[in-house]
């Protein structure tokens, strides 16, 4: 079965169903079936790029389904790229029969790089998510991850329409509007990464749900159980990337949550190398990537199969001939009651190579607080030297925080 025929199939069997809600307007699946038919006439060959700006909006999800309907190999981009970026990214050649949907890599870490998805992948993808969060046509999913990325393109549209659920689409996050869509459409499953749950649990308000995914950067193991008291919901972890389609591995609803781990693999294998980075075989990995795909993040696997990450490789701080993962300090700061979000980097250092420091979004803690805060709760060699607090920490598109935004040398001056 390919991604192509994924909405053709839950409008056979979900027609009179809502399929999409935005703004109080509802679309059914029929409906919406009908209005990709109807943009299926984009004027390519089959296997020709069709590069559209995909935001959260029931008329991008027309033209993405319209687009595969008609054979076309779809390239969402994201409607906050500039003009120059959006034509720099449109441009392509015909892809092999088997790609189904052509993507870039985030780029948060590097250039953004063309990734092809293939119909198989993608569609498997879909299912096993929706399988693993236990959707149903009864739920409502929270849809304000960018579709344009793989984790709201695979993880929210298509595994809510192969569950025949309905997709609450938020054009933009908004932590106040956030809270009155969840609440007005009904919503059971939120999908959002975890600078949304610590937007949320700063709003006063209601909030109810079954249960909710995070994704997309490290959850808080603090930020975790606060947001599953308020909400009621199951809270469960996952990890993906653009190579693998969705999700790499993920937690299953109904199975005990282990403290730090993001679940077993969701379609295929996963293995540790020498030198601790995690490898992945999966039938899901984009066109090329034959065999073990390395992921560029360390992790260890426990005896049941499940994945706890420690870093980025790129990101591990190397102080003193010590390692340090961020990750782990990341951890530590979130405890502190005060303090609603934190990022920790490698900074330069003339003796030591690398001096570890934190930039922390806090209310009512100074930074030596944090400082001995942090420092009885990990090694001595681990703690920042360097804590500023700030207003707001810089965010990409997806929601990750954006290290290379942030100025190591000018934290290193301050030393």
């Amino acid at each position: 079965m390919t991604l192509k025929r994924l909405l053709a199939d839950a409008a056979a069997r979900f027609s009179d169903r809502p399929a999409l809600v935005a703004e109080g307007s509802v679309t059914t699946y029929g409906e919406l079936d009908a209005e990709a038919e109807r943009a299926a006439d984009l004027g390519v060959r089959p296997g020709d790029p069709a590069a559209f700006v995909m935001a959260n909006t029931p008329d991008s999800v027309a033209t993405f389904h319209g687009a595969l309907r008609a054979g076309a190999v779809p390239v969402p981009l994201n409607p906050l790229l500039s003009e120059r970026e959006t034509k720099a990214r449109s441009v392509g050649e015909r892809a092999l029969e088997d790609v189904a949907v052509t993507l870039y890599t985030s780029g948060t870490t590097g250039e953004p790089r063309v990734i092809q998805l293939t119909h198989s992948g993608l569609r498997l993808s879909a299912e096993a998510t929706a399988a693993s969060l236990g959707l149903t046509e009864h739920d409502v999913v929270f849809g304000a991850a960018p579709l344009s990325h793989v984790f709201g393109m695979t993880g929210c549209m298509n595994a809510t329409f192969s569950a025949g659920a309905c997709l609450a689409l938020v054009p933009r996050f908004q932590a106040a509007s956030a809270l009155e869509t969840i609440e007005q459409e009904g919503v059971t499953v939120f999908m959002g990464v975890p600078a949304m749950c610590i937007a949320l649990l700063a709003e006063p308000g209601e909030l109810s749900l079954r249960v909710a995914h995070v994704g997309g950067a490290p959850l808080p193991e603090e930020t975790r159980r606060a947001f599953a008291e308020r909400s009621g919901a199951e809270v469960l972890e996952g990890y993906g990337m653009t190579e693998a389609g969705g999700a790499v591995a993920i937690e299953r609803v109904g199975r005990p949550h282990k403290p730090g781990s993001v679940g077993s693999a969701l379609t295929g294998e996963l293995r540790i190398a020498e030198d601790g980075e995690v490898l992945v075989r999966a039938p899901t990995l984009a066109r090329g990537l034959d065999g073990w795909f390395a992921t560029g993040d360390i992790g260890r696997l426990d005896a049941d199969g499940d994945l706890f990450l420690l870093d980025r490789k790129k990101h591990v701080i190397l102080r003193g001939g010590y390692t340090v993962y961020p990750r782990e300090v990341e951890e530590a700061l979130a405890e502190h009651p005060g303090v609603r979000e934190a990022v920790v980097l490698g900074i330069p250092h003339a003796t030591l190579g690398e001096e570890v420091a934190a930039l922390v979004v806090a209310d009512g803690a100074d930074p030596d607080e944090l400082k001995a805060f942090v420092r009885e709760r990990v090694a001595a060699y681990k703690y920042p030297r360097l804590i500023e607090v700030v207003d707001e920490l810089p965010h990409g598109a997806t929601g990750k925080i954006d290290r290379r935004a942030i100025d190591r040398n000018a934290l290193a001056a301050r030393l």
